[in-house]
């Protein structure tokens, strides 16, 4: 049936949408899935027809959980990364201005040829598209959290963390290189999942629980209301729990 689009008299074909497959309560079918294997990929199931030795429903159902997850880490990590990223960089303006009176930490920071690359790119990327003068706060969130996980690292450990960044978790542990050490385990591991979950890998496997603690603990060494806001906020606790369970569990 012919409809006119808006007021101007031209008429157009209204595009319709088959669905196949599919029935009243819009629930996908043993049959459907079977379809979809091919686009998919057997290869790219593969660690979750291992995980479920069931039906490729099964594999699908954690294959669709684990893209639920994988958003509610991105979500976790968002926040944490944030929190972390803003508490290093206060104690390292603080640290740049100890030094001498108007220094950036941008440009006197102790690192090595990654670090040094790291802060060129954000640099760059923070003065595209026509904005010439650099802005501080600009070029310390195009910081990955990567970066920010290889400062709090032992390598640092004299130059920065124990004359600054310690300072950016005051309710870590009391002993400097415990607290060092904790952070940067924290980092690593929140580091690593957050890669797998942006670039769509299998995080099924993982202590996701694990994970959620470490977040929760960074949070919580930086601020009681850090933490508080984190827990309330993140999803992950509850989609850990509508984990689908399987003969192989």
């Amino acid at each position: 049936m012919a409809i006119a689009s808006d007021r101007s008299g031209v008429f157009l074909n209204k595009p319709t949408t088959r669905v196949l497959n599919v029935n009243r309560a819009g629930i996908l079918t043993p049959e459907d899935y079977d379809a979809l294997l091919p686009l998919v990929t057997a290869e790219r199931l593969g660690s979750y027809v291992r995980a479920t030795k069931g039906t490729t429903t099964d594999a699908f159902k954690l294959y669709e959980w684990n893209m639920r997850a994988a958003a509610s880490v991105m979500e976790l990590t968002s926040m944490v990364e944030v929190i972390t990223r803003n508490a290093l960089d206060a104690q390292l303006r603080d640290w740049a201005q100890r030094k001498r009176a108007g220094a950036s930490w941008l440009d006197t920071i102790p690192v090595d040829a990654r670090g040094l690359k790291d802060l060129r790119q954000a640099r760059d990327r923070a003065t595209r598209k026509g904005k010439r003068d650099e802005v501080h706060g600009r070029v310390v969130a195009e910081l990955s959290l990567g970066f920010w996980r290889y400062l709090v690292e032992s390598r640092y450990l004299t130059s920065l963390w124990v004359p600054s960044t310690h300072a950016a978790f005051p309710f870590g542990h009391p002993d400097l290189r415990t607290r060092q050490k904790d952070v940067a385990f924290g980092m690593q591991q929140l580091n690593y999942v957050r890669n797998r979950a942006a670039h769509h890998e299998p995080i099924h496997q993982r202590d996701l629980g694990r994970d959620l603690q470490l977040a929760l603990d960074l949070a919580g060494w930086i601020s009681p209301t850090a933490l508080k806001w984190v827990t309330v906020t993140t999803s992950l606790r509850s989609l850990i729990a509508e984990r689908p369970t399987h003969r192989a569990e």
